[in-house]
């Protein structure tokens, strides 16, 4: 053992720079690993304390004990409690104060005339409670709002939205409010909760722009007195709560937002960010395979050499495992490094691109420490593995041999295996996305698909680097074929050094893909379903937005040029005991405006105690034209419905449908998040529409588009998705680019005396830098090529399964421009990949070239 150890020793001592790619390769992926799990712990631990100090005061929380959650939401609807129980709670022994909270959808409109936040985190507005205890927010300047149109904004808003204490601006409610900034506030001990934004108003205010009636709160917050705890407060209360009402701890609500936070932003981010650690690990383990298969390949008479001297098989390969480890601790240990680096930076980037990062030190745990060290290690080790065991096998008499002969691309043993994979791989991906569907099944063929490419990738390799090489000899002359020869020299070394940039090729397309069908599917959506001209919406996702004043579909409606205006609005309820989500609107307008598909049984007679359902929920609910079906409504209160029409497309109008008289009775605040319009006769789409931004200016400003512009927007959340992504495989690419040039690195090292003559036959400088850069070129065609062919196959499977995972049709699309320039990256990657070896390679003293052994 401790001559494999010396010998170890002595071979990293001499050949540092073989093993720099490795090292960098493992400190990469390690560094984003460990960042992620360190940044996600630090967000955790944060919003913790920001929201314990912002709830520090509030003891209890009483609330409406049931939630109805439809499906794809985490955060259920609650009911409103009622403010007169604040009385009946200040009398509960143990009280020292009680207040209402009255909340809900309000947003600001900035300086610029531009909506403040929308992107996803909610647009809040409540009233602003006077107990400081009680309330989350500090009043930080200014004053509390006192009278009609005063708010108190957070920091955050105010800074993003460029507004001051004095300014007047509007707040959507979604009605719009003329509003006047008379305070800034801060939100545990930060200029606000994340990108939340929040408006405190005065009571009356809130009563009368936020709820439908006044005398209703989303919640009343209670503090206790001296001595009393939380948990014997909230025992206290129980007792004179009215059924369905119940009370939790301070605590409880706290770590109930921090989870909200956690499942809604935190989760999602932090997995998208170890996804994509993962691909980076995944391609820096075939560069790393690939760097200890050629240096034990250039070792095969020194490794011969020793096993004639007497070493053992085991000797040699713990010698090779001995360097690998040693790479991978260093690495490994500078990684984590690395990663309290990264996550310090997010830390302070965040802020600076308008994301409150919470203050507070990294938090650094064990776990976020040891699993990175031992992944990396793992991976290492685990790709040093098969070129450890093979170095072990040298035959003494290899010695004697001049250079070994790679016969991989004739392979017929891994061409039968790789077609037998591939034909494998299509069975069960067409199992699995057209005959029936399956997610699990789509995935095991995606992984089998890989697992052929990486099995064929030297039989592949030669053909392929003939064909994309072809050229070379036209345009190049004897350089150009030089360089395809040194391609073609080792098709196994080729692909393993390719296959690292096919999948990060592949993963890029396989998402440029997927975003191009979702475009594609939003637009077939619109095309197939809006049957107006223009559409009025507000440009927001997620939780975020007020939405649009349910009077502005009247109010356009009203105008000459117009034949047909139809608000969509949203409710919810618990169908047969199944949340879902209800569209509220007049069916009959929508019937005019929307195209439906087949309808059984009419739209026009919905009345108070009618619904209109899907074909597709109605045989899920075994429902039919004439049923009945039961809705509970977040008002606890149960009405029988009678199921007066079915109809055939739901993708923008929903699956479940009643009109305005019949919601009106369970509404909380009423908004809409769509109003379609269609022009009379006659009607040009350009006077149409400035008649329509005409007349909803008086209700917020809120976006006017055609048909087609509504489509592009409305996908415009793909956009901002493909370039997170882009921006994350940007890693697994450069890691790609390391393999690529470690390899020529040590193919020049391996090829030393042959560069040598052939400078020395009269090859110039400028040339011989030109074959290896070609020949980098070539090496990540072929990868680039796999990948996108990879990709684009991976895209398809995602997309067929998310058809029929879903209920909505998806359009498979393929973007030729954006793939082109996928292209054109990975061809650029190759070329700068091989600069640096270019170089070295030209440095070369011919003569001692020459005499290299």
């Amino acid at each position: 053992m401790n001559a494999s150890v010396r010998l170890s020793a002595s071979s990293l001592r001499a050949h540092k720079r073989r093993f720099a790619g490795t090292f960098l390769a493992v400190f990469l992926g390690v560094a984003f690993l460990a960042g992620t799990l360190v940044m996600g712990d630090t967000l955790r631990a944060s919003f913790d304390t920001m929201f314990g100090n912002a709830t520090s005061g509030t003891d209890a929380v009483v609330r409406s004990a049931d939630a109805i959650t439809t499906p794809g939401e985490s955060e259920g609807v609650r009911e409103p409690v009622a403010t007169d129980l604040v009385g009946t709670i200040e009398k509960v022994p143990g009280v020292a104060a009680a207040a209402p909270n009255i909340q809900g959808a309000g947003q600001l409109i900035g300086k610029n005339g531009d909506p403040i936040g929308g992107q996803g985190p909610p647009t809040l507005a409540g009233n602003w409670i006077t107990d400081p205890e009680l309330n989350a927010y500090r009043l930080a300047e200014g004053h509390a709002p006192r009278g009609p149109g005063e708010v108190v904004i957070d920091r955050g808003t105010a800074e993003r939205g460029d507004l001051k204490i004095g300014d007047t601006t509007t707040l959507r409610t979604p009605d719009p409010v003329k509003v006047t900034v008379v305070g800034l506030a801060t939100f545990g001990g930060e200029d606000g909760m994340a990108q939340v934004t929040f408006t405190g108003m005065t009571r009356a205010d809130a009563e009368k722009y936020l709820t439908a009636a006044p005398g209703e709160a989303a919640t009343i917050q209670v503090r206790a007195g001296p001595g009393v705890s939380q948990q014997e407060l909230v025992d206290a209360l129980t007792p004179v709560l009215p059924k369905g009402v119940e009370a939790i701890t301070g605590q409880e609500s706290a770590e109930e937002n921090t989870d909200m936070i956690s499942s809604q932003f935190l989760s999602v981010f932090t997995t998208l960010l170890l996804v994509f650690s993962g691909v980076a690990l995944l391609v820096a383990t075939f560069s790393i395979h690939n760097t200890f298969a050629i240096v034990v390949a250039q070792r095969t008479r020194e490794n011969a050499l020793l096993r004639a001297l007497g070493a053992s098989r085991r000797q040699v390969t713990v010698s090779t495992l001995v360097e690998a480890s040693a790479v991978a601790v260093t690495a490994s240990a500078a990684g984590l490094a690395g990663g309290i680096g990264i996550a310090a930076g997010l830390q302070a980037l965040f802020p600076a691109i308008g994301f409150p990062f919470p203050e507070g030190d990294l938090v650094i745990s064990a776990l976020s420490m040891a699993l990175p060290l031992a992944v990396g290690v793992v991976v290492c080790l685990g790709s040093a593995l098969l070129p450890a065991v093979r170095a072990g096998r040298t035959a003494p008499l290899a010695a004697l041999r001049e250079t070994a002969v790679d016969t991989s691309g004739a392979s017929r043993t891994r061409a039968v295996t790789g077609l037998a994979l591939i034909a494998l791989a299509l069975g069960v991906t067409l199992t699995g996305v057209l005959a029936s569907p399956s997610i699990w099944l789509a995935a095991t063929g995606a992984v089998l698909a890989l697992i052929a490419f990486v099995v064929l990738g030297p039989v592949a390799s030669t053909t392929a680097v003939r064909v994309l090489g072809g050229p070379l000899d036209r345009l190049r002359g004897v350089t150009g074929g030089l360089a395809r020869r040194n391609a073609l020299r080792s098709p196994k070394r080729t692909a393993a050094t390719a296959s690292a940039l096919m999948i990060g090729v592949a993963v890029v397309s396989l998402f440029t893909v997927f975003g191009a069908s979702l475009k594609a599917t939003m637009d077939q959506t619109v095309a197939r379903s809006f049957a107006g001209d223009v559409a009025i919406s507000t440009p927001s996702f997620g939780a975020g937005g007020s939405g649009l004043s349910p009077r502005l579909a009247d109010a356009v409606q009203r105008l000459p040029e117009v034949d047909t205006a139809v608000g969509l609005g949203r409710g919810v309820a618990e169908v047969d005991g199944k949340g879902r989500a209800l569209t509220v609107t007049d069916p009959v307008a929508l019937e005019r405006t929307f195209d439906l598909g087949e309808i059984r049984g009419s739209m026009k007679g919905l009345g108070t105690d009618g619904i209109a359902i899907t074909e597709n929920e109605a045989d899920k609910q075994h429902l039919t034209t004439g049923d009945k079906a039961r809705l509970t409504f977040t008002d606890g209160r149960t009405q029988t419905f009678t199921v007066r029409a079915v109809y055939g497309q739901s993708e923008l109008v929903g699956d479940y449908v009643i009109t305005r008289d019949a919601w009106a009775p369970h509404r909380t605040q009423d908004a809409d998040t769509l109003v379609a319009v269609s022009f009379k006769d006659g009607v040009g789409t350009d006077d149409g529409k400035a008649a329509v931004e005409k007349a909803a200016a008086r209700y917020g400003n809120p976006e006017v588009q055609t048909r087609d512009e509504y489509a592009q927007s409305a996908a415009g959340g793909i956009d901002m998705m493909l370039t997170l992504v882009y921006a994350l495989l940007a890693l697994a690419v450069l890691i790609a680019l390391l393999g690529i040039a470690n390899t020529l690195t040590l193919a020049i090292h391996e090829r030393t005396r042959e560069l040598g003559l052939l400078r020395a036959v009269g090859q110039t400088r400028s040339q011989l830098r030109a074959m290896v850069r070609w020949e980098s070129i070539l090496v990540a065609a072929f990868g680039t090529v796999g990948g996108l062919a990879l990709g684009a196959f991976l895209g398809w499977v995602l997309v067929e399964a998310s058809d029929g995972a879903s209920d909505s049709a998806f359009a498979f699309a393929m973007p030729p421009l954006q793939l082109t320039v996928v292209a054109l990256v990975g061809l650029t990657a190759g070329a700068l990949a091989g600069l640096r070896p270019a170089r070295r390679a030209a440095r070369l003293d011919v003569l001692r070239a020459i005499a290299t052994e």
